[in-house]
C-alpha cells in the first residue's frame, strides 16, 4: 500500500540526510549498501565486503575546496565507491560529480616509487530529479571514458552511475530483478504503509526493520524530525521557485502575445493607409513603424 503525503509516515524517508545515512552509511546496516551496489553492477562482479572511509576530504592544499561525501567506502579489492543522494538539480551537477571523483583517484598516489596503477573508482548518484537534457525514459545511466572513433571503453576503472529516480515508475507487480526492487524501495519507502510482498529477500527484512520510525530511540527520532524538516523546507523552496518560474513564463508569454498583437494591428493599419495612397512619412508618424518597414509591405 502506497500513500501520497508525509503525514503518518511509517518508514523513514531515504531522501533526508538522516534517512539515507542511517540506511546506507552506517556500519550496522552495511549489508544494505552491499546488496544495493551489487544490484547496480548486475553480476559483473560481486562485492563481499565494504569498509567505510572518511567522508570529508580536502584538496591538495588547505586552500582547496572541501568535499563532503554522503557515503564513501572501499570493497575487499580496494576499489573506491562513492554514493551520493542528490535531492535537487544543480546547474553544474555533472561538473561537481566529476570533481568529486578526483578525490578517491588522487588519494591513491603513493610517495616514493609508484607506477601509477589505480584501483577502480565508482561514483553512484541517486538523483531526485531528471537530467534536463534527457528526454527519454531511460533512468539508469552508466558512464565511462570511451574512444569516440571505436565506440569502445578506453578506460574501465572510472565509472559513473546515475539513477534518475522520478523516471522509475514500475509497480510492485512489475519488479523482476534486485535492481528493480532496490529502485522501488528507495523511490517509495516513505510512502509505504506495509512491506510489499515482492520484497521478501532477507536484506529487505533488515531494511524495513531499520527504517521503521516506531523503532527509533528518542534521540534518533528528534534527529530525523530535524532532517525531515530541512528536507520539507528545501522541497517547498524548490516547488515555490518552479511555480514562480512558470507564472513568470506565462506572464511573459501573455505580454509577448499582446505586443505581437499590437504590432500586427499597426502593420494592418499601415497596409490600409498605403493602399489608400497615404504618403509613407505620414503612415510612419501615425503607426510607429519605420519607413523601410512600410515600404516592404
Amino acid at each position: 500500500m502506497v500513500k501520497d503525503s508525509f503525514a503518518g509516515d511509517r518508514y523513514v524517508n531515504p531522501y533526508t540526510d538522516f534517512g539515507f545515512k542511517m540506511l546506507f552509511g552506517s556500519e550496522i546496516n552495511k549489508e544494505l549498501l552491499i546488496s544495493f551496489v551489487n544490484s547496480l553492477l548486475g553480476g559483473r562482479e560481486v562485492i563481499c565486503d565494504l569498509k567505510y572511509l572518511n567522508t570529508e576530504h580536502l584538496g591538495t592544499s588547505e586552500r582547496d575546496r572541501r568535499a563532503v561525501f554522503d557515503v564513501y567506502c572501499e570493497n575487499d579489492r580496494g576499489e573506491k565507491i562513492l554514493v551520493e543522494m542528490q535531492r535537487g538539480e544543480q546547474q553544474f551537477f555533472k561538473d561537481r560529480s566529476i570533481y568529486y571523483s578526483t578525490f578517491p583517484i588522487r588519494e591513491q598516489g603513493l610517495k616514493g616509487e609508484w607506477d601509477y596503477e589505480l584501483k577502480a573508482v565508482y561514483v553512484i548518484g541517486i538523483l531526485n530529479f531528471r537530467f534536463s537534457d534527457e528526454e527519454n525514459d531511460n533512468f539508469h545511466h552508466e558512464v565511462k571514458l570511451v574512444d569516440l572513433n571505436t565506440n569502445k571503453v578506453f578506460y574501465d576503472k572510472l565509472t559513473f552511475i546515475y539513477l534518475e529516480m522520478p523516471k522509475f515508475n514500475k509497480t510492485e507487480d512489475e519488479l523482476e530483478t534486485m535492481f528493480d526492487k532496490w529502485m522501488f524501495v528507495i523511490r517509495n519507502l516513505s510512502r509505504l504503509m506495509e512491506r510489499p510482498t515482492a520484497l521478501q529477500e532477507r536484506v529487505f527484512t533488515r531494511l524495513f526493520e531499520s527504517a521503521e520510525i516506531a523503532r527509533f530511540t528518542k534521540e534518533q527520532y528528534e534527529e530525523y524530525e530535524d532532517s525531515l524538516k530541512a528536507y520539507r523546507d528545501w522541497l517547498n523552496t524548490i516547488n515555490t521557485a518552479v511555480m514562480k518560474s512558470r507564472a513568470e513564463g506565462r506572464a511573459e508569454g501573455l505580454a509577448e502575445g499582446r505586443e505581437e498583437g499590437r504590432i500586427e494591428e499597426r502593420l494592418e493599419l499601415a497596409r490600409k493607409f498605403k493602399a489608400s495612397g497615404v504618403p509613407v512619412n505620414i503612415i510612419a508618424a501615425n503607426t510607429g513603424l519605420s519607413e523601410d518597414e512600410i515600404s516592404a509591405l
